[in-house]
Protein backbone atom coordinates (compact mmCIF):
# COMPACT_ATOMS: atom_id res chain seq x y z
CA UNK A 1 0.00 0.00 0.00
CA UNK A 2 2.82 2.41 0.83
CA UNK A 3 4.44 2.03 -2.60
CA UNK A 4 1.07 2.58 -4.29
CA UNK A 5 0.58 5.82 -2.33
CA UNK A 6 4.08 6.92 -3.31
CA UNK A 7 3.08 6.71 -6.97
CA UNK A 8 -0.12 8.71 -6.55
CA UNK A 9 -0.07 12.47 -7.15
CA UNK A 10 0.10 14.54 -3.99
CA UNK A 11 -1.95 17.65 -3.31
CA UNK A 12 0.52 20.53 -3.39
CA UNK A 13 -1.82 23.42 -2.56
CA UNK A 14 -0.82 23.19 1.10
CA UNK A 15 2.48 24.86 0.31
CA UNK A 16 0.70 27.85 -1.21
CA UNK A 17 -1.48 28.11 1.88
CA UNK A 18 1.55 27.96 4.17
CA UNK A 19 3.07 30.76 2.08
CA UNK A 20 -0.07 32.88 2.34
CA UNK A 21 -0.23 32.38 6.10
CA UNK A 22 3.44 33.27 6.53
CA UNK A 23 2.79 36.49 4.61
CA UNK A 24 0.27 37.48 7.30
CA UNK A 25 2.97 36.90 9.90
CA UNK A 26 5.36 39.22 8.09
CA UNK A 27 2.69 41.89 7.68
CA UNK A 28 1.60 41.52 11.31
CA UNK A 29 5.21 41.72 12.54
CA UNK A 30 5.87 44.87 10.53
CA UNK A 31 2.68 46.44 11.91
CA UNK A 32 3.77 45.50 15.43
CA UNK A 33 7.09 47.23 14.82
CA UNK A 34 5.23 50.38 13.69
CA UNK A 35 3.01 50.12 16.74
CA UNK A 36 6.02 50.19 19.06
CA UNK A 37 7.16 53.46 17.56
CA UNK A 38 4.25 54.81 19.59
CA UNK A 39 2.40 58.06 19.12
CA UNK A 40 -0.44 58.49 16.68
CA UNK A 41 0.40 55.35 14.71
CA UNK A 42 -0.58 52.95 17.50
CA UNK A 43 -4.27 52.54 16.69
CA UNK A 44 -3.74 52.10 12.95
CA UNK A 45 -1.03 49.51 13.54
CA UNK A 46 -3.30 47.64 15.95
CA UNK A 47 -6.06 47.54 13.34
CA UNK A 48 -3.61 46.14 10.80
CA UNK A 49 -2.56 43.37 13.19
CA UNK A 50 -6.19 42.44 13.83
CA UNK A 51 -6.82 42.40 10.07
CA UNK A 52 -3.85 40.10 9.47
CA UNK A 53 -4.92 37.80 12.30
CA UNK A 54 -8.38 37.48 10.74
CA UNK A 55 -6.86 36.66 7.34
CA UNK A 56 -4.60 34.08 8.99
CA UNK A 57 -7.62 32.43 10.62
CA UNK A 58 -9.29 32.07 7.24
CA UNK A 59 -6.19 30.43 5.79
CA UNK A 60 -5.87 28.12 8.78
CA UNK A 61 -9.46 26.95 8.37
CA UNK A 62 -8.82 26.31 4.68
CA UNK A 63 -5.77 24.19 5.52
CA UNK A 64 -7.65 22.13 8.10
CA UNK A 65 -10.54 21.59 5.69
CA UNK A 66 -8.12 20.53 2.96
CA UNK A 67 -6.49 18.02 5.32
CA UNK A 68 -9.87 16.31 5.75
CA UNK A 69 -10.71 16.35 2.04
CA UNK A 70 -7.35 15.48 0.48
CA UNK A 71 -6.52 11.83 -0.18
CA UNK A 72 -2.74 12.19 -0.47
CA UNK A 73 -1.06 15.02 1.45
CA UNK A 74 2.56 16.12 0.86
CA UNK A 75 3.50 14.95 4.35
CA UNK A 76 1.81 13.60 7.46
CA UNK A 77 -1.63 15.08 8.18
CA UNK A 78 -0.81 15.56 11.83
CA UNK A 79 2.32 17.49 10.91
CA UNK A 80 0.31 19.72 8.57
CA UNK A 81 -2.18 20.47 11.34
CA UNK A 82 0.56 21.11 13.88
CA UNK A 83 2.45 23.43 11.51
CA UNK A 84 -0.55 25.58 10.61
CA UNK A 85 -1.54 25.71 14.28
CA UNK A 86 1.91 26.90 15.32
CA UNK A 87 1.90 29.52 12.55
CA UNK A 88 -1.49 30.70 13.74
CA UNK A 89 -0.31 30.86 17.34
CA UNK A 90 2.34 33.40 16.31
CA UNK A 91 -0.13 35.86 14.77
CA UNK A 92 -2.57 35.28 17.64
CA UNK A 93 0.14 36.33 20.09
CA UNK A 94 0.84 39.46 18.07
CA UNK A 95 -2.85 40.32 18.34
CA UNK A 96 -2.76 39.68 22.11
CA UNK A 97 0.15 42.12 22.35
CA UNK A 98 -1.73 44.77 20.41
CA UNK A 99 -4.87 44.30 22.51
CA UNK A 100 -2.88 44.73 25.73
CA UNK A 101 -1.39 47.98 24.43
CA UNK A 102 -4.83 49.29 23.45
CA UNK A 103 -6.35 48.18 26.75
CA UNK A 104 -3.84 50.15 28.80
CA UNK A 105 -3.65 53.04 26.30
CA UNK A 106 0.14 52.88 26.03
CA UNK A 107 1.77 55.31 23.60
CA UNK A 108 5.41 55.32 24.71
CA UNK A 109 7.65 52.26 24.46
CA UNK A 110 11.15 51.44 25.66
CA UNK A 111 13.95 50.97 23.11
CA UNK A 112 14.34 47.34 24.13
CA UNK A 113 10.67 46.73 23.23
CA UNK A 114 11.38 48.06 19.76
CA UNK A 115 14.43 45.82 19.57
CA UNK A 116 12.24 42.84 20.39
CA UNK A 117 9.87 43.93 17.64
CA UNK A 118 12.82 44.04 15.22
CA UNK A 119 13.57 40.45 16.20
CA UNK A 120 9.94 39.51 15.57
CA UNK A 121 10.12 40.96 12.05
CA UNK A 122 13.31 39.01 11.44
CA UNK A 123 11.73 35.78 12.73
CA UNK A 124 8.66 36.30 10.54
CA UNK A 125 10.79 36.81 7.43
CA UNK A 126 12.82 33.70 8.21
CA UNK A 127 9.60 31.75 8.72
CA UNK A 128 8.31 32.86 5.32
CA UNK A 129 11.54 31.69 3.74
CA UNK A 130 11.33 28.36 5.56
CA UNK A 131 7.77 27.49 4.55
CA UNK A 132 8.60 28.35 0.94
CA UNK A 133 11.43 25.79 1.06
CA UNK A 134 9.21 22.95 2.30
CA UNK A 135 7.96 21.97 -1.16
CA UNK A 136 11.47 20.69 -1.92
CA UNK A 137 12.61 19.98 1.60
CA UNK A 138 15.16 17.30 0.70
CA UNK A 139 17.08 19.67 -1.54
CA UNK A 140 16.58 22.56 0.88
CA UNK A 141 17.41 20.65 4.06
CA UNK A 142 20.67 22.50 4.87
CA UNK A 143 19.04 25.91 4.55
CA UNK A 144 16.00 24.82 6.57
CA UNK A 145 18.29 23.64 9.37
CA UNK A 146 20.20 26.91 9.21
CA UNK A 147 16.97 28.90 9.50
CA UNK A 148 15.88 26.90 12.53
CA UNK A 149 19.23 27.56 14.20
CA UNK A 150 19.03 31.27 13.39
CA UNK A 151 15.55 31.56 14.88
CA UNK A 152 16.81 29.83 18.02
CA UNK A 153 19.66 32.34 18.28
CA UNK A 154 17.42 35.36 17.92
CA UNK A 155 14.98 33.86 20.43
CA UNK A 156 17.84 33.75 22.91
CA UNK A 157 18.56 37.42 22.17
CA UNK A 158 14.89 38.21 22.77
CA UNK A 159 15.07 36.48 26.15
CA UNK A 160 18.03 38.68 27.04
CA UNK A 161 16.15 41.84 26.02
CA UNK A 162 13.15 40.65 28.03
CA UNK A 163 15.23 40.27 31.18
CA UNK A 164 17.06 43.56 30.67
CA UNK A 165 13.85 45.43 29.88
CA UNK A 166 12.00 44.22 32.95
CA UNK A 167 14.97 45.06 35.17
CA UNK A 168 15.08 48.58 33.72
CA UNK A 169 11.33 48.96 34.33
CA UNK A 170 11.74 47.91 37.93
CA UNK A 171 14.60 50.33 38.54
CA UNK A 172 12.63 53.18 36.96
CA UNK A 173 9.30 52.61 38.69
CA UNK A 174 9.97 50.74 41.94
CA UNK A 175 9.52 53.79 44.17
CA UNK A 176 6.74 55.58 42.34
CA UNK A 177 4.63 54.32 39.44
CA UNK A 178 3.95 50.66 40.17
CA UNK A 179 1.20 50.44 37.55
CA UNK A 180 3.61 51.47 34.80
CA UNK A 181 5.89 48.64 35.84
CA UNK A 182 3.03 46.13 35.74
CA UNK A 183 1.84 47.26 32.30
CA UNK A 184 5.35 47.42 30.88
CA UNK A 185 6.19 43.98 32.20
CA UNK A 186 3.00 42.62 30.62
CA UNK A 187 3.98 44.04 27.23
CA UNK A 188 7.45 42.52 27.53
CA UNK A 189 5.86 39.18 28.36
CA UNK A 190 3.65 39.28 25.28
CA UNK A 191 6.57 40.22 23.03
CA UNK A 192 8.64 37.35 24.40
CA UNK A 193 5.76 34.95 23.73
CA UNK A 194 5.57 36.09 20.11
CA UNK A 195 9.21 35.15 19.61
CA UNK A 196 8.65 31.86 21.43
CA UNK A 197 5.83 31.02 19.00
CA UNK A 198 8.20 31.53 16.07
CA UNK A 199 10.64 29.15 17.71
CA UNK A 200 7.78 26.65 17.95
CA UNK A 201 7.26 26.99 14.20
CA UNK A 202 10.97 26.39 13.58
CA UNK A 203 10.84 23.29 15.76
CA UNK A 204 7.82 21.98 13.85
CA UNK A 205 9.59 22.47 10.55
CA UNK A 206 12.70 20.73 11.88
CA UNK A 207 10.57 17.77 12.92
CA UNK A 208 8.93 17.57 9.50
CA UNK A 209 12.36 17.70 7.88
CA UNK A 210 13.65 14.85 10.04
CA UNK A 211 10.66 12.66 9.19
CA UNK A 212 10.59 13.34 5.46
CA UNK A 213 14.08 14.22 4.27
Amino acid sequence: MNWIQALLPREEKFFGLFHDHALTLVAGAKALRVLLDGGEGVEGACREIVLQEHQADLISREVLLAVRRTFITPFDRGDIQDLITSLDDAIDQMENTAKTIVLFDVRLFAPSMRQMADIIVQAAQLTLEAVDLLAKMKANGPRLNAIAEEITRIEERADQLYDEGRKALYVEHRTADVMSFIVGADIYSHLEKVVDRFEDVANRISGILIENA
